[in-house]
């Protein structure tokens, strides 16, 4: 049985490769850093020491990385994926991309022979820990069905969306979901805080009704302590934002939700706040003013 490759050993890859190993599967990784080479090999997969080495070795490959600037990296760059006579023939990006830029990519690769799937993910990093990520696949219903196994491996939902891009788009619809009720979330707790209410107790009673959610469980210790060490950073959150208003764009359509909060996200980014977790546009929020009152007219 062939390995199956495996770039960018991040928060999220570590703990995806690990399960693959775990899940009996051979595992050939490859990540910029040393470190998270060697848990890697902790956690039961062999590693690389160039991109070229698992393309040579591996007919699937996964990148988990951060966006597709970095896969045309590690496919064209020196010892890149596709030198030294690759024997990949599928390559799984896993990581959130734009939806016709994946498009775009698999129409670039298929001339290699490489048939392109996008697989993003979401659930977080405990998701990645416990193999339980829902997985948003798009590509060739064949090509799908043969990776399913590793796609199994490291999540519990794991659906076909459509083809190439498909699962990106799907992923932009998670991502909208995913900062609209954060942003919510935190002008709850600003609003809780105006009116002299415990954040941490307003939390607790969210959570135990119709306003709890994934979003809240996971976020809910860096909204009521303020400690916005990143589980998943604001950058990237808004990088993801940008791929929701460029779908949006190509389809022709308003949405007004995400259009105002990445104009939050931005503010994020221009306070150099990007990479602490992403809510903390909590303290955006807190230092907005408010608008003056609207007086009816006589």
């Amino acid at each position: 049985m062939k390995p199956i490759g495996f770039i960018g050993l991040g928060a999220m890859g570590l703990p995806m490769a690990a399960n693959l190993a775990s899940a009996g599967f051979d595992v050939l990784a490859w990540n910029r850093g040393r470190a998270p080479l060697d848990a890697a090999e902790a956690a039961g997969c062999r590693t690389a020491a160039r991109p070229a080495q698992v393309g040579a070795a591996a007919s699937v490959v996964i990148t988990m990385l951060p966006d597709l600037p970095q896969v045309t990296d590690v496919l064209y760059g020196q010892d890149g994926l596709l030198s030294a006579e690759p024997a990949m023939d599928t390559l799984l990006v896993m990581g959130t991309v734009s939806p016709t830029g994946v498009r775009a990519l698999a129409g670039r690769l298929r001339p290699h022979g490489v048939t392109v799937i996008d697989a993003p993910v979401s659930g977080g990093v405990p998701g990645a820990r416990d193999a339980t990520l829902s997985i948003m696949a798009g590509g060739p219903a064949d090509a799908v069905a043969r990776v399913r196994p590793y796609l199994e491996a490291m999540g519990s939902t794991v659906r076909r969306m459509g083809d190439t891009g498909a699962g990106s788009l799907a992923k932009a619809c998670n991502q909208l979901v995913v900062a609209g009720t954060l942003v919510a979330l935190a002008e709850a707790v600003v609003l809780a805080e105006r009116g002299d209410l415990d954040p941490a107790a307003l939390l607790d009673v969210l959570a135990g009704g119709l306003a709890s959610s994934e979003v809240l469980a996971q976020k809910r210790h860096h909204l009521a302590t303020g400690d916005f060490t990143p589980s998943g950073p604001a950058r990237y959150l808004r990088k993801d934002l940008g791929f929701v208003l460029e779908s949006a764009a190509g389809e022709q359509i308003a949405l007004p939700l995400s259009t105002a909060v990445a104009r939050l996200y931005d503010v994020v980014d221009a306070r150099g706040l990007g990479h602490l977790d992403n809510s903390v546009v909590l303290d955006i929020l807190r230092g907005i003013p408010a608008d003056p009152p609207h007086h009816a007219k006589d």
